[in-house]
């Protein structure tokens, strides 16, 4: 506190893993970190591309898989990434760890404490919450979760990047993960949203929008398009080459640039979304918000939400 009037205290925290090709980054060293979407947007592989930075860094990686995506499965697409076998059988580089209960979970904190890992993946962290017999939607067992065995990993300094899925209402999922919202406020980094643009395939790739749905200290925010509450952070490519090379980047978006609408939301009767789109673009002056919708045609949020993110809108 005495460092603060004199100036030598340090400066806000930069994000340190996740590396656009402009050389800005994604993800907070000695923070929670959040990676959402819908299944196969492509969360994982922006994990495991941040992991891979990691290793190729000679930094020490531990990857917590509570999804059940299997040893050989997540060791077959780091070595496609182009990680060499003997780093990934070094125990003091990489370690692969599938609890099955609470306490060896707690063994994996205590690990994690002794011989703190640069980057740790949760994935994931729907299935982390029930090991405890706690519910997903209570704030309260969440949090006690999140101080028993998420504060203790950030707090060695790793870079925690934990996996989630996007909830599946119309409303909800406009803010971001299922579950309860205590999920977003104790993200201390930064949360990030994948959407899929091209669906990923082993032997073609793929890749996905990636937007910032919340960066507390301003790091990442600051080197992104300017005006949208999630500006586009950079689209995810996972580029494929002959003999089941890939290759892991992240494009940083343009001035200008901004990612489409969500087509993830349900659409039950598309015809009265084309008639809603075409009453919205009928207003004068334009819409300045969905509230402003709302307010002018008398609509429901739910009603709203479909016809705003509708194509073209």
């Amino acid at each position: 506190m005495a460092g603060l009037p004199a100036g030598t205290t340090p400066g806000s925290p930069e994000p340190a893993f996740g590396t656009r090709t402009d050389g800005h980054r994604l993800f907070y060293s000695g923070q929670f970190n959040l990676i959402f979407g819908d299944p196969e947007s492509g969360k994982t592989w922006v994990a495991l591309a941040a992991s891979a930075e990691a290793l190729n860094a000679r930094q020490r990686v531990l990857m917590i898989d509570l999804d059940h995506n299997g040893g050989a499965s997540i060791i077959t697409r780091l070595l496609s990434l182009g990680l060499a076998a003997d780093t990934l059988g070094e125990l003091d580089q990489f370690r692969y760890v599938e609890p099955e209960e609470r306490l060896e979970a707690h063994g994996v904190v205590d690990e994690a404490q002794d011989c703190p890992p640069a980057v740790m993946v949760i994935d994931s962290l729907g299935e982390l919450v029930p090991m405890f017999g706690s519910s997903s939607n209570s704030a309260d067992d969440f949090s006690v979760v999140h101080s028993g065995i998420i504060r203790p990993l950030f707090r060695t300094g790793a870079a925690v990047l934990a996996i989630d899925q996007l909830s599946k209402g119309t409303e909800s999922r406009t803010f971001g993960p299922g579950g309860t919202g205590a999920r977003r406020r104790t993200v201390g980094g930064s949360s990030i949203r994948v959407r899929n643009k091209d669906q990923f395939a082993p032997a073609s790739g793929g890749s996905a929008y990636l937007t910032v749905n919340k960066d507390r200290h301003g790091g990442l925010r600051q080197h992104c398009p300017p005006g949208d509450r999630e500006p586009l952070a950079g689209t995810f490519h996972l580029r494929a080459f002959a003999g089941g090379a890939l290759r892991a980047e992240i494009e940083p978006a343009a001035d200008g640039d901004h990612a489409p609408p969500d087509f993830g939301i349900a659409v039950r009767n598309p015809e009265r979304v084309v008639d809603d789109v075409r009453q919205l673009d009928q207003l004068d002056p334009p819409l300045s918000s969905k509230r402003d919708a709302q307010d002018r045609t008398g609509w429901g949020s739910d009603r709203a939400n479909k016809a705003l993110a509708a194509p073209g809108k």
